[in-house]
């Protein structure tokens, strides 16, 4: 019979103690963190084993992979202690996606609809069907918006694999904000506004260019998502060497595509809103694509090819 592994409990933070957390915890020796973090959930009394942050006693970081075996944390079988903190309600990850990529979709479905409303005053007053309708470059920029968000959502429920359970539940304000505010609301009432740079009918070689790049972009993200898919098994944190199209230039393929896929929206609308937008999703892709190389060497050391650009070759 395996040697079970015994180790000492601690709360992290003293003025936020878990009140009935064990003095000590006796896991299998072929314990995850998960089962550690279930394991003193249920001798806490906590319901959502979730809210269990694990920590190393020494470095102090958080111990993210939910499937590593507890005895290999050097840290933690050093000290025989597990420091503990209850990091408050979680909300799946999955959930946060779709609540956050609904917000465009609802922005311009609901703007168009209000037009009558909305642009009821100022210069370039909504007057009637007739005399201020919608463009066919506003409609155009109504279908590829609600495409690109559709198209995410899909991601979200069908192709995208979490490494993490949950996240903090207060966290889904901040992050829903930038789609919400920026993509839904901010573009959506300069885009349909009348007389606005997108009241245009007439197409031309700069707009065809802007759905081509658009179409093709999407196509590649789409791609990228699909093989970033494969490379994890269903409920695993396992992670991958990406090998699949624009990984030989960049580190995140994913978000150059994306990137470029909104400057065909650029090219089209004529928005220095969708340039707020995409200037802001960019600063937080260039942080998130550097991690994610920093990770891919500290992980595969030798075998992967570490990258120079991350994200938008010879830029960022």
């Amino acid at each position: 019979m395996a040697a079970k592994l015994s180790l000492k409990l601690s709360n992290k933070s003293p003025r936020q103690a878990i009140k009935k957390l064990p003095a000590s915890l006796e896991l299998p020796a072929d314990a995850t963190v998960e089962d550690a973090k279930q394991a003193v959930a249920r001798q806490s009394g906590i319901s959502d084993f979730n809210r269990i942050g694990l920590f190393d006693p020494e470095t102090k970081k958080i111990l993210k992979n939910r499937k590593a075996l507890v005895r290999d944390e050097a840290g933690v079988v050093k000290a025989g202690e597990l420091v503990v903190k209850d990091l408050g309600p979680q909300i799946a990850w999955r959930t946060v996606f779709v609540i956050e990529y609904f917000g465009p979709i609802l922005f311009h479905v609901l703007v168009p609809l209000l037009r009558p409303y909305i642009y009821s005053f100022g210069s370039w007053a909504y007057k009637n069907e007739t005399e201020t309708p919608m463009s066919q470059v506003q409609w155009l920029l109504f279908a590829l918006f609600n495409l690109h968000f559709l198209k995410r959502e899909y991601e979200t429920m069908f192709v995208h694999k979490f490494s993490a359970n949950t996240m903090p539940a207060f966290n889904i304000f901040r992050n829903s904000a930038f789609y919400w505010l920026l993509a839904g609301l901010m573009c959506s009432v300069d885009i349909y506004r009348p007389g606005s740079s997108s009241d245009r009918n007439d197409l031309v070689l700069l707009d065809y260019f802007g759905i081509g790049l658009f179409a093709v972009c999407e196509v590649c993200n789409w791609i990228v998502h699909q093989h970033l898919a494969s490379l994890r098994k269903p409920g695993g944190t396992e992670r991958g060497i990406p090998n699949c199209i624009g990984s030989n230039l960049v580190t995140s393929p994913n978000y150059m595509f994306e990137v470029l896929a909104w400057v065909g929206v650029i090219l089209i609308s004529r928005s220095f809103a969708v340039v707020m937008f995409i200037a802001t999703g960019t600063f937080y892709m260039r942080s998130w694509s550097r991690g994610k190389e920093r990770a891919l060497r500290k992980e595969f050391g030798d075998r992967y090819k570490a990258k120079r650009y991350t994200m938008l070759p010879g830029l960022i």
